[in-house]
């Protein structure tokens, strides 16, 4: 998080300084992000990809791109090998239950309709929407698939989620002249973007109640 911190700063470091201590931090923090979710990556990669807008490097775009897509594919897989295992193990493991933990009954049932109709293009969704993922990789694992079949669905899954939220870095790079300024702006968007299904499911259990 430090070196989110110096982005947000009017002093931006030299563009070497960024490279080398960014795609580093950017992709420990996604895949830690991916393994424990409550580390915001979509905002990680949006302000990666703000500062990576403002450099002159021709390649800095693509690294953040690659850099938070393997990440997130890296962690996800981690993470569904870690579920495969408590799924077999008699008492289970306290990947298992966080995972459970983090997908309600509702959001479950949900996932399991939509991945026996759709199959693997349920992944790709699932990681565009924001609290989508858990409850269909959970899906996923009760339906017993094997780490190789999930991972061909997710790779696609967590390139579209990289390529997602690095355009919302770049609109707002593109909006401002600081980097700080963009970052804020960006920061901001994918909140927002976060917030709205949980909104949305609050404004329609109100209605129907």
């Amino acid at each position: 998080m430090m070196w989110l911190a110096a982005t947000v700063t009017s002093t931006v470091p030299p563009e070497s300084t960024q490279q080398a201590l960014g795609y580093p931090s950017l992709f420990l923090l996604v895949l830690f992000g991916a393994l424990v979710p409550v580390i915001p990556t979509g905002a990680l990669v949006s302000s990666a990809a703000v500062v990576a807008f403002h450099q002159t490097a021709p390649f800095a775009l693509a690294m953040v791109f690659v850099t938070a897509s393997l990440a997130a594919f890296l962690g996800d897989a981690a993470l569904y090998w870690l579920g495969r295992r408590g799924m077999k193990s008699k008492n289970g493991s306290r990947w298992l239950e966080a995972i459970r933990s983090r997908a309600p009954e509702e959001r479950l049932a949900q996932a399991q309709r939509k991945l026996a109709e759709h199959n693997i293009s349920v992944l790709v969704l699932s990681r565009l929407v924001p609290a989508g993922r858990i409850p269909v990789m959970l899906a996923c694992l009760m339906a017993k698939w094997p780490l190789r079949r999930f991972s061909r669905g997710n790779l696609p899954a967590c390139l579209a989620w990289a390529a997602t939220y690095q355009v919302i870095g770049i609109l707002g790079g593109s909006l401002f002249e600081e980097p700080w300024e963009g970052v804020v702006a960006a920061v901001a968007l994918t909140v927002l973007v976060g917030a709205t299904p949980g909104i949305w499911r609050r404004i329609r259990r109100t209605t129907t109640a």
